[in-house]
């Protein structure tokens, strides 16, 4: 539970630094802090991350490391892709559909084969990444803000495995599954607007 804790403290410390606090926009901090930011400031972006860490921890011990590693990795690519020029289209849709699917995968309890869990959490992670990758600031570096981008994932990935570790309990469960209904309704509400 220590570990828990501790995280949650560095993931909020991140979150509230300002550039006085950590660094100046001159320095590598306007590409890195506009990469952290991106992520938590879109609903969409932060329903699916965390969707990602709860169904890892609903799913159990290899895919609780395997999903949140997968999609920061695929999703990195998809933000290559993005800043490359590379059009993918329905990105917008992808990203929505990405709240809806898991949070329904959730809230069902889906217990799908591994490397089906892994296969869908990848193809997601395209399109976050692309979105990252094609909203990237001109004045930003590249590098800085991706590894903003990749940061606030795993910190929203590990929000939703320390709330997804509940599951050991009857009642834990449970809150995990109604957290994935409500993951699923904003994720069809997201899908709404980008229709």
């Amino acid at each position: 539970m220590q570990l828990s804790k501790l995280l949650w403290i560095a993931g909020l410390g991140v979150l509230v630094a300002t550039n006085a606090q950590a660094h100046s926009a001159a320095d590598i901090g306007g590409g890195f802090v506009s990469g952290l930011l991106h992520p938590v400031l879109g609903w969409d972006h932060v329903a699916a991350m965390v969707a990602v860490g709860l169904w890892g921890a609903f799913l159990g011990a290899t895919a609780l490391w395997l999903l949140p590693v997968v999609f920061p990795l695929v999703m990195a690519v998809g933000g290559a892709l993005g800043l490359a020029g590379v059009n993918i289209p329905g990105v917008e849709i992808g990203i929505a559909a990405s709240a809806l699917v898991l949070g329904a995968m959730i809230l069902l309890a889906a217990r799908p084969p591994l490397w089906i869990a892994g296969v869908l959490v990848a193809s997601f992670a395209i399109f976050h990444g692309h979105a990252h990758g094609t909203e990237l600031p001109e004045a930003a570096s590249p590098l800085a803000y991706s590894l903003g981008f990749v940061i606030a994932t795993g910190l929203l990935h590990l929000s939703g495995i320390s709330f997804g570790l509940l599951v050991r309990w009857p009642f834990g469960r449970m809150a995990v599954r109604a957290t994935g209904a409500v993951i699923a309704i904003a994720g069809a509400m997201f899908l709404g607007q980008a229709i």
